[in-house]
């Protein structure tokens, strides 16, 4: 497998950003509509458990991906240093 280039692991940390955003959207549009259903508590409860528990695996993946592209950065510049 090929490394990947800063480049692509910027847009892939930007689009688990944008899906992470997504998915608090989602819950507070889901949140309204339960607002008049019996048990709507529960049902939010739930949905806000759900969605913290996915943008939290989210902003990890994010930024463990981060950490990868400046590590590969920080690699790309000393091999251009020591070749200088």
């Amino acid at each position: 497998m090929q490394t990947p280039s800063t480049a692509q692991l910027r847009t892939a940390i930007e689009v688990l950003i944008k899906y992470g955003e997504h998915l608090n959207h989602h819950a507070s549009n889901l949140a309204v509509d339960l607002a008049d259903l019996h048990q709507a508590g529960q049902e939010a409860g739930r949905v806000a458990t759900g969605t913290i528990e996915q943008t939290s695996r989210i902003e990890t993946v994010a930024a463990q991906l981060e950490k990868w592209r400046d590590e590969l950065m920080q690699q790309r510049r000393q091999c251009v240093s020591s070749q200088v």
